[in-house]
């Protein structure tokens, strides 16, 4: 589904909600944003889904579920990009990679995405829930800090009482439990550093998708055949097991997919500001659904975390004030 596809289904939604008025007196501009922005929500909101996804697939270990996602995954975005007619241009933009050294760039940061996605299925049913979603949290500030160091991005105060809290927080949280969970400092530590590479390589979101799940694909049949046969006879003899298969597929290429359409019809600050939605999802399901571990202890140093995250989004709302204003001015 284009993005123009997408864009007419939800001008119909839209136009069916309470709020006919607004959206047919908004200039094109104002409902560009508002279906941005529920496309954020929506792909927000299936993430969240997908966070729970392993929970229903027992038997199936959270490595397993990781396993038949990429596979998944792959068939539902090549079948995608086949029946939309994209497959041939992101196809040719890899064929102009010429040399060795070209390819090994560009498959540089293939790990660190699949180990993400690993990770993402695992965690929710081994204890990790609440620890992850906490890397998610703290993956924009991260983001601010790697752009400081990395690409010598000024701070602003907002931003400096950002990180300066965030910092409280896991310094706080480590003196607690004399520890802190690997799957926190995975998450955060080394996601940003994906998506910097690929702004480096100047790669598409789905090209380089497209290049992950590929090279992923045969080590996954691999693993299922070898390693895994018990998985491949209970999911090949269960239609019940097929049909969430396929459907942990659609909904991985649609959240992704929504996400990036949001992430090009929003401003970068308020696609920024909405993204805190999907961890503050992941963590609620983490503590109620799926029944991970919260301890009254976290409060403290969790508490600091999101005031750092309150200052964050005080930036994004201070900056896009700011330009607003400056469009009116130029308009003027």
């Amino acid at each position: 589904m284009s993005t123009s596809t997408l864009s007419g289904a939800l001008h119909a939604t839209l136009s069916r909600l309470p709020m006919p008025a607004v959206w047919a007196s908004g200039s094109a501009q104002e409902r560009t944003l508002m279906m941005g922005a529920a496309l954020a929500i929506l792909s927000n909101v299936l993430f969240g889904v997908l966070y729970a996804y392993s929970s229903f697939l027992a038997p199936l270990s959270g490595t397993q579920v990781f396993i038949w996602r990429m596979l998944a995954m792959w068939a539902a975005l090549v079948g995608f990009l086949t029946f939309s007619g994209q497959l041939t241009g992101h196809i040719d933009k890899l064929k102009s990679l010429g040399s060795l050294k070209q390819w090994a760039w560009l498959l540089l940061p293939t790990p660190i995405f699949l180990s993400q996605f690993w990770l993402f299925m695992w965690a929710p049913v081994n204890g990790q829930g609440v620890q992850t979603a906490m890397g998610y949290f703290l993956f924009p500030l991260m983001m601010v800090v790697f752009g400081c160091v990395l690409f010598g991005e000024k701070l602003s105060r907002l931003q400096w009482l950002a990180v300066g809290f965030a910092a409280l927080g896991v310094g706080s949280e480590i003196i607690r439990t004399q520890s802190i969970s690997w799957a926190t400092l995975w998450v955060c530590g080394t996601y940003p550093l994906y998506y910097i590479l690929r702004r480096l390589q100047g790669v598409g979101a789905v090209t380089g998708l497209l290049v992950d799940l590929t090279i992923f694909a045969p080590f996954a049949l691999g693993y299922l055949f070898f390693m895994a046969p018990d998985s491949l006879s209970l999911v090949g003899g269960s239609g019940f097991f097929i049909m969430m298969l396929i459907g942990l597929g659609v909904l991985s290429v649609l959240a992704m997919k929504t996400n990036v359409d949001a992430s090009q019809m929003l401003p970068v600050n308020v696609y920024g500001m909405m993204s805190y939605l999907e961890p503050a999802l992941l963590f609620i399901l983490a503590i109620t659904i799926l029944g991970n571990p919260f301890e009254s202890g976290m409060l403290f140093s969790y508490g600091l975390i999101w005031t750092g995250i309150a200052f964050l989004i005080a930036h994004g709302v201070k900056q896009l004030r700011a330009t607003k204003r400056k469009q009116v001015a130029a308009s003027a």
